[in-house]
C-alpha cells in the first residue's frame, strides 16, 4: 500500500506492527471506516512483530486476561476460517511442567481463572484414576479440546511428553492454546485494509501538533509532509513513549529486550508432536568450573551464576515435517533504550540450551555444538509493571493506546485491535476490557491486587 494522495484522515494508525495493523482492521472492518493510514519508518511487521514466538495461549492466572486472550483466540479461529487457515493456526496446547507434585497454588489458580465459566474446564489425571486424558496427537485446532489438564501421573507424563526429564511430577497442559504465523495474519489484514481504501505510509513520525484534528509530521528521507487525522492510535510498539510525549503525557511502560535461538534439530532432540513446553520451575545453571570463573569476572554476566528464575520455554518451529527447533527465556528484567543498539548477549544460546536441557536432557548434545545456521535474535517487550496491556483512549482527547502487549503481542493483537477500535469508534466496549484503559490506575485496590500477583509472564 502507498499514499497515493490525500492527506486528511479520519484516523491515524501510528505503527504497523501487528497491533497497529490489527487496530486499522477492526476500524475498517467492524466500523466502516475508510479514509485511515498506517504509518510508520519500516516495513509493516519488520520490527518486534519478526522477532515473534507465534504461539497463543488463553492461561492467565487473572481471569480478565483469560478472558481477553480467549476472546482473541475466538477471533484467529475466525480468520482462520475465512482464510482457508492462511494463518497456519495449530494447537497442541502449552505443556507446564513442574518438578512439584500436586502444586496446590498453580492448581488453584487455574481455577480462579477458568473454572467460573465451565467447573469441567480442569480435568485432574491422578494415579489409578480413569483417565480421560486426550493426548495431543493432531494439531488440528478444530479437534483440540479445550480447557486444562492437570497431570499428576508420572507413567501418563512419561508416555506423552518422552523427552521430558523424568523427574517431572506434575504437567498442567493448557489446551486452547498453540502457534500461528503472526506474519501471515498481518499480511491478511494488510490486504483487506488495502481493499477497504486504507493506506500505508512510510515515514517517521516527528511531531504532532493541535487536538483533533491533529497535525502529524512526517519525515520521509530529506522530505517532510503533514497529515492531518481526526483521531491518533499510538500503536507504536518499542516507541509508544515517544508517540505519548508528542501528544503531552506519559505512559507508564518500559522496554526489556528478550532474547530467542531457533536451529535445526538434526538430532532429533525435541519431537515435533511436543507442545510449547515451559519449566516452571527456577535452576541455578550446572556451569563448568572453568565458564564459572569467566563468568564471575564480569559484572554483567555474573548474575547467570545466582539463581534463575523458571518459564524457559521450548517447541518444535515451522511445519509438522520440518525440523528447526525455537528456544526462549525471559529472564532479563533491566529497562533497555529501544533507540539504543540492541542489547544482544552473546552468551544467550549457550544459557539457554543449558537451562533449557534441564527439562528436555536431549538438548545437551547441542551444548558448544550448535548447527551452523542457528538464529540468535531478540525483541523488545514493552510491558506496564502489573504486565497489563493499555488499550483504549489517553490523557489527550482524540487520541488512543494500543500498546505495552509484552511478550504476548502476536496472540493478542486481534482483540487489542477490535477493543481499541471500539473505543476509537465510540462504540460497546466488553466489559473485560475496561480494566486495559489507563483508568486502572485510579483503582488503587485493584492495582494492588494485579500488581502483587502472578503476571503470567512467559
Amino acid at each position: 500500500m502507498t499514499n497515493t494522495g490525500g492527506n486528511d484522515f479520519d484516523v491515524a494508525v501510528i505503527g504497523a506492527g501487528n497491533i497497529g495493523i490489527a487496530v486499522a482492521y477492526y476500524l475498517v472492518k467492524n466500523h466502516g471506516v475508510k479514509t485511515l493510514c498506517l504509518i510508520d519508518a519500516r516495513d509493516p511487521m519488520s520490527l518486534t512483530s519478526a522477532q515473534s514466538g507465534e504461539n497463543y495461549r488463553n492461561w492467565w492466572p487473572h481471569p480478565v486476561m483469560a478472558a481477553y486472550t480467549n476472546h482473541s483466540i475466538d477471533l484467529l479461529e475466525e480468520i482462520s476460517r475465512a482464510s482457508g487457515n492462511r494463518i497456519n493456526m495449530g494447537r497442541r496446547g502449552y505443556a507446564l511442567a513442574t518438578r512439584r507434585s500436586k502444586p496446590e497454588d498453580l492448581i488453584n489458580e487455574l481455577f480462579a481463572a477458568y473454572a467460573q465459566d465451565d467447573a469441567r474446564a480442569i480435568r485432574i489425571h491422578e494415579v489409578g484414576g480413569l483417565s480421560t486424558y486426550e493426548p495431543p496427537v493432531s494439531a488440528a485446532w478444530e479437534k483440540a479440546p479445550s480447557g486444562v489438564d492437570v497431570i499428576l501421573d508420572r507413567a501418563l507424563i512419561r508416555k506423552t511428553f518422552p523427552s521430558f526429564a523424568r523427574d517431572i511430577a506434575t504437567v498442567l497442559h493448557i489446551r486452547r492454546a498453540g502457534a500461528i504465523s503472526g506474519q501471515q495474519l498481518g499480511q491478511f489484514m494488510l490486504e483487506s485494509i488495502r481493499e477497504a481504501g486504507g493506506k500505508f505510509v512510510r515515514a517517521n513520525v516527528t511531531s504532532i501538533a493541535g487536538a483533533s484534528p491533529f497535525r502529524l509530521m512526517l519525515e520521509v528521507g530529506d522530505a517532510q509532509t503533514i497529515v492531518a487525522a481526526d483521531r491518533v492510535v499510538n500503536a507504536a510498539g518499542p516507541f509508544i513513549q515517544d508517540i505519548a510525549r508528542m501528544l503531552g503525557h506519559e505512559l507508564p511502560a518500559t522496554c526489556v529486550y528478550q532474547q530467542k535461538i531457533a536451529f535445526e534439530d538434526r538430532n532429533h532432540a525435541i519431537p515435533r508432536n511436543m507442545p510449547f513446553s515451559i519449566d516452571l520451575d527456577g535452576q541455578t545453571i550446572d556451569w563448568p568450573e572453568g565458564d564459572r570463573e569467566i563468568l564471575a569476572e564480569d559484572p554483567v554476566a555474573a548474575r547467570l551464576l545466582a539463581p534463575m528464575p523458571g518459564a524457559i520455554h521450548c517447541r518444535p518451529d515451522g511445519a509438522e515435517d520440518g525440523k528447526w527447533i525455537k528456544l526462549g527465556w525471559a529472564y532479563n528484567h533491566t529497562a533497555a533504550d529501544p533507540h539504543a543498539a540492541e542489547p544482544v548477549d552473546p552468551q544467550f544460546p549457550d544459557t539457554v540450551l543449558r537451562g533449557a536441557s534441564r527439562l528436555n536432557p536431549t538438548l545437551k548434545a547441542y551444548i558448544g555444538r550448535l548447527p551452523r545456521g542457528a538464529h540468535h535474535y531478540g525483541g523488545y517487550y514493552t510491558m506496564t509493571d502489573e504486565n497489563w496491556p493499555l488499550i483504549g483512549p489517553t490523557d489527550t482527547p482524540g487520541a488512543f493506546i494500543a500498546g505495552a502487549l509484552s511478550g504476548f503481542g502476536s496472540m493478542a493483537a486481534c482483540a487489542t485491535g477490535e477493543i481499541c477500535a471500539a473505543w476509537v469508534a465510540g462504540s460497546h466496549i466488553p466489559g473485560y476490557a475496561m480494566k486495559f484503559s489507563s483508568a486502572r490506575y485510579q483503582d488503587a485496590e485493584f492495582m494492588e491486587s494485579i500488581t502483587t500477583a502472578n503476571k503470567g509472564h512467559l
